[in-house]
């Protein structure tokens, strides 16, 4: 579970821990016919961050919930095609890093009993919602046909299509077991044709065990630790959308742990969040101990008084 806004706030009160990562693009060549091949990647080469790692953790829940069901665009139609989507993510995010000793994905497994009931709960609210909202659309339709409007093709496509249900990614399911299987087949097959990946030990803890995957991460690490050949200065980064991977990073006490994430501000397009009483970002009115900000003698002056709406606009 993560932390509300603690990367936010850590972010802004710290700028300097943040680091934005470079990314090799893929380069193209002439090809056959006059097409344009892309060549892959070769994630043997030397890291374009100029640092190299030596393990890379993956919490796969934060790439396989954007996969299946992304905000801003087409979902996949298929689960192939989610398996697909899930690959191509994993690969570009090993890619960005360049493990050279350990690769680690972690796919949640069964969840302690105290998280137990809030996910039941959440999955059963989310399903009744996904009903709701296929049986608004239905009545929707069924009401624009007996106006005689038209009904384009793709409404009456979807009219008859069940959405998939994001409630699948779940221990136990049959697509946990089919991410389980396609991620071992597609790990081997990178094993096996691509050099970056030779000389890489790959673990994959699937939703059969349990305990959260950042969890499982952890344990791990910490096991290593207590291994009399441990380096102290392996360099290690860990991939996950929650906040509190920062906490669990700090407790393990390695000397070189970075947190890899999208970023999200710049997908915020709502503006930094200021206390309303003295315009400074970092706290609410509640907790502000600050001077109070002064206010306009001229309101014609002032840019914020245009906001308000004058008599003869209000309605």
């Amino acid at each position: 579970m993560g932390v509300p806004a603690l990367f936010r706030w850590l972010s802004k009160k710290y700028p300097k821990i943040v680091q934005s990562v470079e990314e090799e693009e893929p380069r193209r060549i002439p090809g056959p016919n006059g097409t344009e091949q892309e060549l892959p990647i070769d994630m043997s080469g030397k890291n374009p961050n100029g640092e190299e790692f030596d393990c890379l953790y993956l919490d796969m829940n934060g790439i396989v919930h954007p996969c299946t069901h992304p905000e801003g665009k087409p979902a996949p139609e298929t689960e192939e095609d989610m398996m697909l989507e899930v690959f191509s993510y994993t690969e570009r995010v090993v890619n960005m890093i360049r493990p050279r000793k350990l690769l680690m994905m972690a796919i949640d497994g069964v969840a302690p009993r105290a998280k137990m009931n809030q996910q039941r709960s959440r999955r059963f609210r989310s399903a009744m919602e996904a009903r709701e909202k296929e049986e608004e659309k239905l009545a929707a339709l069924e009401e624009w046909k007996s106006m005689g409007l038209p009904v384009t093709d793709d409404a009456a496509a979807g009219q008859g299509k069940k959405a998939w249900d994001s409630n699948a990614i779940t221990p136990g399911t049959p697509f946990m077991d089919l991410l389980a299987g396609s991620l071992r087949y597609w790990v081997t097959k990178k094993m096996n044709e691509d050099p970056g990946w030779k000389d890489l030990q790959v673990i994959i803890s699937d939703a059969s065990v349990p305990g959260e995957g950042e969890h499982k991460i952890m344990d791990h690490i910490r096991r290593q630790r207590s291994h009399p050949e441990h380096d102290p200065n392996t360099k290690h980064v860990i991939y996950g959308l929650d906040a509190d991977l920062i906490m669990l990073s700090l407790a393990t006490h390695e000397p070189h742990f970075k947190v890899l994430r999208e970023d999200v501000f710049a997908q915020d397009n709502k503006g930094p969040k200021v206390c309303n009483k003295c315009g400074i970002e970092g706290h609410i009115a509640a907790n502000c101990i600050g001077k109070p900000k002064e206010k306009p003698l001229d309101p014609a002056s002032d840019s914020s008084w245009t906001s308000r709406p004058s008599a003869s606009t209000s309605k």
